[in-house]
């Protein structure tokens, strides 16, 4: 991918789609066949979005560095605010009909400590996506390594950053949100929860790593330019 501002732009409008929709469609589990503790492993549809974030950071970041990928954070969590305010906005108006209304709310009926928690953990593990990536490559780079050995920063940031956004969200909404982590005997499936959910992050993150690779073979900036993001 080549850096002009059209393929900047393109990156952060395929960020902003991925990561609102991700919202509209988590309330969607998908059953993964698996158990854990005796309960079955369930993972929101959204994690098939949510990846995409993280990749689209990571480019951003390889090819123009970190204040644009930091940027693109910034006004991602901007995109979030004013889709859960519209969407909560459109609820509360009065319906023509009361059917479609139940099936509204249904689909997009937002809980407060839901949304807390999904904005909670998008901004602190998107923030350490950038925050690490760069701590790596600028280690690696720093010490004569090609850029080659991107798929270490690439993988390093975005598996820790998924772990960290799932432990996050997972605890408040359903551990504090819905009193599981009060409830012993729904400890198992808080765990399960998490563990099941962050296999299936982790799976993903390591197969957008040839996606990774393929946009930012054409990467221009300047390795020397690591000196100064260090900065």
């Amino acid at each position: 991918m080549e850096k002009t501002q059209r393929n900047l732009m393109l990156c952060g409008m395929v960020f902003a789609i991925a990561l609102v929709v991700s919202n509209m469609v988590a309330a969607k589990t998908i059953a993964t066949g698996f158990t854990l503790f005796g309960t079955a492993v369930v993972v929101p549809s959204a994690v098939i979005c949510y990846f995409i974030t993280f990749l689209m950071t990571d480019v951003v970041g390889e090819i123009w560095g970190r204040k644009e990928a930091q940027l693109i954070v910034k006004w991602g969590f901007v995109c979030q605010v004013i889709a859960c305010v519209l969407i909560a906005v459109a609820q509360v108006l009065p319906a023509a009909n009361p059917e479609m209304q139940g099936s509204y709310e249904m689909l997009f009926g937002q809980n407060v400590v839901f949304v807390i928690a999904s904005l909670l953990a998008y901004l602190t593990s998107q923030s350490w996506d950038v925050f690490v990536f760069h701590k790596i490559r600028g280690f690696f780079l720093s010490r004569g390594k090609s850029s080659a050995w991107r798929w270490v920063w690439n993988n390093a940031s975005t598996m820790s950053s998924q772990a960290i956004d799932t432990v996050i969200y997972i605890t408040v909404a359903f551990g504090i949100g819905m009193g599981w982590a009060f409830d012993t005997a729904m400890l198992p499936t808080l765990l399960a929860m998490m563990v099941g959910q962050y296999v299936c992050k982790f799976i993903l993150a390591a197969l957008d790593t040839p996606v990774f690779y393929f946009l930012t073979r054409k990467n221009s900036r300047s390795e020397l330019a690591v000196a100064e993001e260090q900065a």
